[in-house]
């Protein structure tokens, strides 16, 4: 396993990390959630990522329950809030200080550790002032309880405005994380060279596209039964957006420039905002990954 820094700062990740959106607590079964927990330590993998709202709380204490027993300091575990949580009350959404404040103790009970390596704000907020989100991780790190913040699917502006806050705080603002992967790439022409800017790295989601870069799904042909487009838990919802004949075909990647506007817009009446170009989400964008 190769291990890089994140952004500039001293904490190092492995090249590939383990993220537990949609199947832990949710899809898969817990036995098998630490199977393929334990799988990726054996690989070398030493990267957890997952939110407070992956199956509504519960993938953070499926992960915790399979890395139990392996030693803390040899791991990097990382987590996110903004999406509701809990009954869903006026103040359990968002990036106010309140639901910060109050989502990273939910987190680290859930998660059995004292600290997170990063806590990440999962969207852009435009209910709050940004000054507030910042000041409250801020806090947050110097109260010991995570080491490092990081966001996902902010824009360049928002990664700048951002990052010029957090070094006034001294705190570090090191990662975005970000869909991106051969169909869906519109974080290419602004928020990646704003990353490089800034030292801040990407690490993104949906990597093969929810396994369709993977050819398991074949234009004509029905989903392979137990795949995620077979699942009614929610994981078929998320994939829809991809499993169109033109997307699906093995030339899609190649003739990207022709299926440009599908690939960026999505099919109609697929998840994951897929009416929206990636570089302008908003905070009605209400699927989280």
């Amino acid at each position: 396993m190769e291990f890089r820094h994140l952004g500039r700062s001293g904490l190092k990740v492995s090249a590939i990390a383990y993220g537990n959106w949609l199947t832990h607590g949710s899809q898969i079964e817990a036995e098998q959630a630490t199977a393929c927990v334990h799988a990726a330590l054996d690989a070398g993998i030493t990267t957890f990522d997952t939110a407070d709202v992956y199956a509504n709380t519960r993938a953070e204490e499926v992960l915790a329950e399979a890395l139990t027993g392996q030693r803390r300091e040899s791991l990097e575990i990382a987590t996110k809030v903004y999406f509701p949580t809990g009954p869903g009350g006026p103040n359990d959404t968002g990036l106010s200080r309140k639901h910060i404040s109050e989502s990273i103790n939910g987190s680290l009970r859930r998660l059995k550790t004292d600290y997170v390596d990063l806590y990440q704000a999962h969207r852009f907020d435009h209910a709050t002032p940004i000054e507030e989100t910042m000041e409250a991780f801020a806090d947050v790190v110097r109260q010991g309880k995570a080491l490092y913040i990081g966001v996902s699917e902010w824009t360049g502006d928002q990664l700048r405005e951002g990052h010029r806050l957090a070094r006034q705080l001294n705190i570090q603002l090191v990662s975005n994380q970000p869909q991106y992967n051969a169909l869906w790439r519109v974080i290419e022409p602004e928020v990646i060279p704003t990353c490089r800017e800034l030292g801040i790295s990407q690490i993104v989601y949906s990597p093969i596209a929810q396994g369709v870069l993977t050819g398991k799904y074949r234009p004509g042909q029905a989903a392979p039964a137990g795949s995620r487009a077979t699942d009614e838990a929610g994981g078929a919802n998320m994939i829809a957006r991809w499993l169109d004949d033109e997307l699906l075909h093995p030339g899609a990647v190649a003739d990207r420039d022709r299926l440009g506007p599908r690939l960026e817009h999505g099919p109609a009446g697929g998840g994951l905002g897929a009416g929206q170009r990636q570089r302008r989400l908003r905070d009605h964008r209400r699927v989280p990954a």
